[in-house]
């Protein structure tokens, strides 16, 4: 059926805005434009009886927003009879389908179906960067079980340089060059992002996925809390049929490629344990195997329907450590058992009720053994694993009333529960945690590791989770050409029992080792040279660590948006946004510490041309600003009544059990970020005033079709930080400003959360308890101003799915630069958000500015399906990455200092200025997955097998190396510096077998 340039330019005024309309994401639309006299209203009745009826415009347009994702039949009508009718119309998330009527001749029209031409290519009512990958898709593709892999086939969408994982071991993305944990997760509208670190969220079960949506950038108002992306499932819901499937998967550890081991990349420890080997990958081995099974059905015909699923991974294997780990063999098991279930009550036309409950756990348990590493062999059993419970359940309540054909009113309530469940198994309370053996004294040990075997650093709180509840209001009305979406969304969220304390007496022992014995240790600290004391004249030292951090906190987001979706001509669509954001986060005793309520307006302007008149070629462009909140992770430290001291001391002698004797006491309990168990004062714990996160984005992009089979386009994209927020630990800066204005300082701060590359003000407590105001410029601080900048160009071409094949090549060039990765710190692994190590002290941040960790220049991406008979299907996705920046962190300057006490953590390279990325980048990442999917005619399709190999090439690039130089201040070099502690996944063969009836 031909498609007139006449009609779809009156489509696009129909649209009203009704991609925007559509901007919470759990919802689809359909638009259409009727030819003169063919009807005067539109039905729409979906498969589970849900219909809808709007009336013709005078202009010959409809628009029906905010429909249920679902299959559709769209009827024509002219005084209550069906004259023309369109059926099988399946919805995509956020998005509205054409489904038009033009003139036809008196004849019977039921059952005329929508062809491929009749859809346009081009989604020409949304102004935003998103990909959605369809139930169809996912069960096609070969991609792993989790939405960080559906995810990734989104442009500019990569793994984590730091090996980042979510608290139920998701390996976690970075989108357009942002930290791993400054994205926001969604299930079917409820924000189920983990609020204590923003490491992932929870997810469903692969086969509940109905939609799955990525955005990577020009979001709407209604979305906020990201300055990343966002990733948004949309799980599936019963139908007036029963159906019902499941799926068994299984990848055994006989087609698993070995892992490559890895070595020490400079030198050698005092007691190498088995000469250069560091870790002995190749030893590991793991299988896995998925179970899932679903059904749905009408639980009353075309009124309640339900549909409910489960999962269950099971993931087994033997692990061997690295040759100083206390761990040194495991045998684990990993079960991640989730669950969906759905409830859908069409209560009438105008009203429908949606309850959907979700969980996504996970369990580890496992034994631990002794190893020979020489003879790579495992010994006897040392003891057990650590039992750990994480993930959650949640639920959630959405209303939608179309109270009037214009006014449409949406309502959702969830709440959501996770646990950090962490108990030893078999725990020797009298035992003491030793680590650093590979440092201990030859002459004393004769070359041999001595440890008590305590395989338990840390001991948690049994009952530690965390909880939070989303509620979301909004009100849309369509008039005349405009679409108005008001709401409020609003987030709570509580750590509870968080935090730990270190095992066994309540320390633990750390040996180390230094070749300059007459160099201070920690000079800022006060901690001598162990040549100074007895017994340390060989440089051989041991340190007492002790750490203790347990606190339950919380954190309230408000937000409120209004947004127009204006159709200002029948070509050209506007979207005007505007958002609200306001956090306030509360220490151990219920005392807000950060409350950034004042207004912190974020404008979202977008538009849409529809260059002419037909779909066919879109230009369209954003500009937005995103607020992040902080998590709640940084309250239970900055905040918190926390303690993280070491003791040094030299020795004389070592125990069986790994015990030092004979000690003599180089110093006293010290802490770098001052922390030593005093809960601070609310108003000393951040800078005065203190300013969120935001993020300005800016793209402009095309989208065109070339001839009737292809989509092409590209999209430029720039996104610039404009406020961070992260710890500064240079109190004597602090103290020694306060003194010069006269002011005893009573006391301060471990650490301030400051807005870094600004200037900040101080509250300092004095001795009598009286608060002042200290304001030191940025140039007093001593540090740059905040960097982070990303900029790439996106391109693609696309081949739509025509019955037999589907394609789609990407490729991205891009760049990440400045002196700040964000809430993370892929570089030195550190997850703790606004706790990295940057912005400490100002020697940290000296030659910062540069190439970050999530910066890969090129990304080449592939992926698609050819359907050779009914029967056989072939499938592949590609991936091509350049590889990120390499790090080199050594003492400070020519002269090697250490003027923070940070030891090995400057911008410094053997006494070579050294910004990030100025020592080279990682190989590049490269992978290719391929699939065959068999679905024999005799079980009419509905039974399915699949085999799946994944990195077929079996590349194993490093994705992360040790980028620390020196060992400690003395200048020792450290053995492990180059070394990859992070690397690509090997080759593995997944087999499948579903049954979808």
């Amino acid at each position: 059926m031909k498609v007139s340039k006449r009609r779809l330019c009156l489509l696009i005024m129909a649209s009203l805005g009704a991609g925007h309309a559509l901007a919470q994401s759990t919802t689809g639309g359909i638009v259409g434009q009727v030819a003169p006299g063919s009807g005067d209203t539109v039905t729409v009745q979906s498969s589970n009886g849900f219909q809808r009826d709007v009336p013709v415009d005078g202009r010959g347009r409809y628009a029906i927003n905010q429909l249920p994702l679902g299959r559709y039949t769209v009827s024509l009508k002219q005084h209550g009879a069906v004259t023309q009718e369109r059926k099988d119309i399946d919805l995509r998330v956020g998005v509205a389908t054409d489904v038009s009527f033009v003139a036809q001749q008196a004849q019977d029209l039921s059952g005329v179906q929508v062809s491929a031409s009749a859809v346009p290519s081009i989604d020409v009512t949304s102004v935003d960067s998103r990909t959605v990958i369809t139930a169809q898709q996912l069960a096609k593709l070969p991609l792993g079980y989790s939405a960080e892999s559906v995810a990734k086939l989104a442009p500019g969408v990569v793994g984590n340089a730091g090996g980042f994982t979510s608290a139920t071991g998701g390996s976690l993305a970075s989108f357009g060059g942002s930290a791993a944990n400054e994205n926001a997760y969604y299930i079917n509208g409820f924000n189920t992002t983990d609020p204590l670190q923003s490491a992932g969220g929870l997810t469903l079960p692969y086969g509940s996925i109905d939609q799955e949506e990525v955005y990577t950038g020009g979001y709407s108002a209604q979305y906020g809390r990201s300055d990343g992306g966002v990733i948004n499932m949309v799980g599936k819901r019963g139908s007036n049929e029963w159906h019902f499937g499941g799926k068994v998967s299984w990848d055994p550890a006989s087609t698993r490629a070995s892992y490559d081991s890895t070595y020490y990349a400079n030198g050698l420890p005092p007691t190498p344990v088995a000469g250069n080997l560091y870790d002995p990958r190749k030893q590991n081995r793991m299988w896995n195997t998925v179970y899932d099974a679903y059904f749905g059905g009408p639980l009353i015909r075309d009124k309640l329907f339900f549909f409910a699923s489960a999962e269950m991974q099971k993931t087994e294997g033997t692990s061997v450590g690295t040759v100083t780990s206390s761990s040194p063999a495991t045998h684990y098991t990993y079960k991640a058992p989730k669950w969906y279930a759905k409830l859908d009550w069409n209560i009438s036309d105008s009203n429908i009720l949606e309850l959907t409950g979700a969980s996504n756990k996970r369990t580890t348990n496992g034994d631990i053994y002794n190893y020979d590493f020489n003879a790579l062999r495992r010994g006897r059993q040392l003891g057990h694993m650590d039992e750990i419970k994480t993930g959650g359940d949640l639920w959630n309540a959405k209303y939608t009333g179309y109270l009037t054909d214009s006014l449409t009113l949406t309502a959702q309530y969830g709440k959501m529960r996770t646990q950090a469940y962490q108990s030893p198994v078999g725990y020797n309370d009298a035992l003491t945690y030793v680590t650093g053996t590979e440092n201990q004294n030859p002459a004393i040990t004769g070359g041999g590791a001595r440890s008590s075997g305590q395989t338990t650093t840390s001991i948690f709180d049994p009952k530690q989770g965390n909880t939070s509840n989303n509620l979301r209001l909004s009100l849309a009305w369509a008039v005349g050409n405009h679409t108005i979406t008001a709401g409020i969304d609003n987030l709570t969220a509580q750590a509870v029992n968080q935090g730990s304390h270190t095992s066994g007496p309540g320390y633990s022992w750390s040996y180390g080792f230094t070749t300059l014995p007459n160099n201070p240790l920690a000079p800022s600290l006060g901690v001598g040279a162990p040549g100074a004391f007895a017994n340390g004249e060989g440089g051989y030292y041991v340190m007492k660590n002790v750490s203790n951090s347990v606190a339950s906190v919380r954190s309230t987001e408000r937000a409120q948006y209004l947004e127009d979706a204006w159709q200002v001509t029948d070509r050209l669509l506007l979207s005007l946004g505007l958002r609200n954001d306001a956090f306030t986060n509360y220490n151990a005793h219920g005392d807000a510490y950060i409350e950034q309520t004042r207004p912190q307006w974020a404008p979202r302007l977008g538009f849409s041309w529809d260059v002419d008149g037909d779909s066919s070629f879109k230009v369209f462009g954003n500009a937005g600003r995103y607020y992040l909140g902080s998590p709640l992770a940084p309250a239970l430290s900055a905040a918190g009544a926390y303690v993280s001291t070491s003791q040094y001391y030299t020795y004389g002698g070592i125990t069986a059990d790994g015990t030092p004797t004979g000690l003599t006491q180089m110093s006293g309990p010290v802490s770098a970020n001052n922390a030593y168990g005093v809960l601070p004062d609310p108003k000393t714990v951040t800078a005065k005033g203190l300013k969120s996160e935001y993020q300005d984005e800016f793209l402009l992009g095309f989208s065109k079709t070339l001839g009737t089979d292809w989509v092409y386009g590209a999209k430029a994209s720039r996104r610039v930080l404009r406020t961070g927020i992260d710890d500064f630990c240079d109190v004597d800066l602090i103290t020694a400003a306060a003194q010069a204005r006269g002011i005893t300082v009573g006391s301060v701060n471990s650490c301030y959360l400051i807005n870094p590359g600004k200037a900040n003000t101080f509250v300092v407590a004095d001795d009598t308890g009286a608060h002042h105001d200290i304001t030191l410029s940025n140039r007093e601080l001593g540090f740059p101003h905040i960097k982070r900048n990303y900029y790439a160009l996106d391109t693609f071409l696309e081949h739509p799915y025509d019955g037999h094949w589907y394609g789609r090549l990407d490729y991205t060039y891009s760049r990440s630069y400045g002196n700040t990765e964000g809430l993370t710190q892929s570089n030195v692994q550190s997850a703790g958000p606004s706790q990295s190590e940057d912005w400490d002290f100002p020697s940290l941040m000296v030659y910062s500015n540069g190439l970050q960790g999530n910066n890969h220049k090129h990304q080449l991406k592939a992926y698609g399906y050819y359907q050779f008979t009914p029967e056989w299907m072939v499938s592949a996705n590609l991936s091509l990455i350049s590889g990120s920046p390499k790090a080199c962190l050594g003492l400070f300057g020519a002269e090697n200092g250490d003027p923070a006490g940070y030891n090995s953590n400057y911008h410094f390279c053997n006494g070579v200025p050294a910004p990030p990325g100025s020592t080279g980048n990682l190989p590049w990442q490269k992978q290719l997955d391929l699939g065959v999917n068999y679905t024999p005619d005799f079980a009419a399709q509905k039974l399915g097998f699949h085999l799946d190999v994944f990195n077929v090439t079996n590349n194993q690039p490093t994705l992360n190396i040790n980028p620390h130089f020196y060992y400690d201040a003395t200048g020792t070099p450290n053995p492990l510096y180059g070394t990859p502690l992070v690397l690509q996944d090997p080759r593995y063969v997944r087999f499948s077998v579903t049954y979808d009836y």
